[in-house]
C-alpha cells in the first residue's frame, strides 16, 4: 500500500509533484530509491537543488484573445541572460503562455496547476531546470477579463524585460475599432512601461507609503530650518507633487509632458464621441 507518508518522503527528497511521486511509487511497489531514479529519468526529480540560486533574468510575455476582452501577463525567470536569450528557453516560455491563454486560470496558484501535456505547469518548470541547468521560476502571472465595453491590451518592451497589461473602458462599441483609440491604448501602455506608476489613483497608494513620504519631507524641511508652523502647509504641496509622480492618472503624459493622463483620456474621448476610462493596469519589471 502506498501511504501518504511515503509519498511525502519521496516528495521531500525529490521536490517532485505529489501525483508524480504517487505514480512512480505505485510502479516501483513503494521502493524509494527506485522511484527517485525513475523520477530522474523522467526529468522531474532534484530540480529543487538549484532552487536557492537567484533567478533575476528571464522573459516577460503576454497573450490576448482575438476580441481583446481577455489577456494574461506572465514572467518566467532564469539565472543568466545567456539562457534568457536561448531559443529553447524562449520557446518554453511561449509554450507556457499559450497553455495558460487556453485556460481560465485566474491567478498564479491556478496557473501552476494547469496541464502542459503529461505534467502540470509547476512540474514542467522543474523538469526544465534539469534540462537547462539553471534555476527557473514561474514568478508572476495575472489575468484580466474585461467588463462590458472594456478592452484589454498588452505591451512587451523588447526584449521582454518589461510588460504591461491594461483595461480601458468605453461606452460605444465602434470605439474599439478606431485607429485613434488603438493608438491611444498603445501610448498608454508605453507610458506605463516608461514611467512605472505605483497606482491608478491616490486611493491605490497605501497609506503607509504616503505617511513614510510625509515623514521624509517633514524631516528634510526641519533640517532646512523651516518653522514648524509652516511645514504642514509646505507638506501639502510636496504631497501633491508626490502623487503627480506616482499616480497614473495624475502623471504627465510621457509624449507630451504638458498633458496629464486624465486630460489625454478626456481629449481622446471627445474626439471619439465617447467616455474613456482606465479601469486598471499592471506593470511587470523583470526580477522586481
Amino acid at each position: 500500500m502506498i501511504t501518504a507518508a511515503i509519498v511525502k518522503e519521496l516528495r521531500d527528497k525529490t521536490n517532485a509533484g505529489m501525483m508524480d511521486c504517487k505514480k512512480v511509487l505505485t510502479e516501483t511497489n513503494g521502493d524509494i530509491e527506485a522511484s527517485i531514479k525513475l523520477l530522474r529519468e523522467r526529468g522531474i526529480a532534484k530540480a529543487g537543488a538549484k532552487a536557492d540560486r537567484a533567478a533575476n533574468e528571464g522573459v516577460i510575455t503576454a497573450r490576448l484573445n482575438e476580441a481583446a476582452t481577455s489577456g494574461i501577463l506572465l514572467e518566467v525567470n532564469c539565472e543568466t541572460d545567456f539562457v534568457s536569450k536561448n531559443e529553447n528557453f524562449q520557446a518554453f516560455v511561449a509554450q507556457i503562455a499559450d497553455a495558460l491563454a487556453a485556460t481560465n486560470a485566474a491567478d498564479h496558484s491556478a496557473a501552476l496547476a494547469v496541464n502542459m501535456g503529461e505534467y502540470s505547469l509547476e512540474d514542467s518548470v522543474k523538469a526544465k531546470v534539469l534540462e537547462v541547468g539553471e534555476n527557473l521560476q514561474f514568478r508572476k502571472y495575472i489575468r484580466y477579463d474585461a467588463a462590458p465595453g472594456g478592452v484589454i491590451a498588452a505591451y512587451i518592451h523588447p526584449p521582454g524585460k518589461v510588460g504591461v497589461l491594461i483595461e480601458v473602458g468605453t461606452t460605444k462599441p465602434e470605439t474599439k475599432g478606431a485607429d485613434s483609440f488603438k493608438e491611444l491604448i498603445r501610448d498608454l501602455t508605453l507610458h506605463i512601461a516608461a514611467c512605472a506608476p505605483k497606482g491608478l489613483s491616490r486611493e491605490d497608494i497605501p497609506q503607509s507609503v504616503v505617511d513614510n513620504e510625509l515623514d521624509i519631507f517633514r524631516a528634510r524641511l526641519a533640517a532646512e530650518g523651516k518653522p514648524a508652523n509652516i511645514i504642514e502647509n509646505i507638506l501639502k504641496g510636496q504631497l501633491g507633487k508626490f502623487f503627480a509622480e506616482t499616480c497614473f492618472l495624475e502623471q504627465a503624459f510621457v509624449k507630451d509632458t504638458a498633458l496629464k493622463i486624465t486630460a489625454l483620456l478626456e481629449a481622446k474621448g471627445k474626439e471619439l464621441g465617447d467616455t474613456l476610462s482606465v479601469t486598471r493596469f499592471v506593470r511587470f519589471g523583470l526580477g522586481e
